[in-house]
């Protein structure tokens, strides 16, 4: 057993039970704490997949910005067992049945795909590497990159001119 595949298997454990531990915890601000330690270990993947360019922008992105977020609504919502309303049970197994059907529908959907087949590079070639993506982004997509610069920055015009009190 290499040293990819025992970090393949720890890396697996470890976002398998952070993300039981997500749906499970009592306390908001644990469970935020527990995706936060998914999104790590799903950083992990990528790595071991060559992709270092989405494992940094998960970490950044997602574990940095989105869960920072997350943690401040949370704190200024300031949940309290007294103000949670009471959960029927009639809700309770809906949810469950609700969440059995999609677990069939993505079995179904997925029982006959032929991923034996396809083999993962791993530690090998260029595929994902920052510099790669880099020069094909500056040189080949460098016209439709810069226009999509310049939506996103009338996009955020707009939003100010919007949200602008009269």
């Amino acid at each position: 057993m290499s040293i990819t595949q025992i970090l393949f298997w720890f890396l697996s454990v470890v976002a398998l039970f952070s993300a039981l531990m997500v749906i499970s915890s009592k306390n908001p601000i644990y469970s935020v704490l527990w995706l936060i330690v998914t999104f790590f270990s799903i950083s992990g993947h990528y790595i071991l997949l060559n992709a270092q360019f989405l494992a940094i922008v998960n970490i950044i992105v997602y574990a940095g910005a989105i869960m920072v977020l997350f943690l401040f609504v949370i704190m200024l919502m300031n949940l309290n067992k007294e103000t949670e309303p009471p959960k029927n049970r009639w809700l309770k197994m809906a949810g469950a049945v609700a969440g059995g059907c999609l677990l069939l529908v993505l079995v179904a959907a997925l029982k006959d795909t032929d991923i034996k087949q396809q083999h993962a590079l791993v530690n090998e070639g260029n595929i994902g590497l920052i510099k790669n993506l880099g020069k094909e982004l500056f040189t080949t997509y460098v016209v439709p990159f810069e226009i999509s610069s310049i939506l996103f920055l009338s996009a955020m015009v707009g939003a100010v001119v919007i949200g602008k009190k009269e």
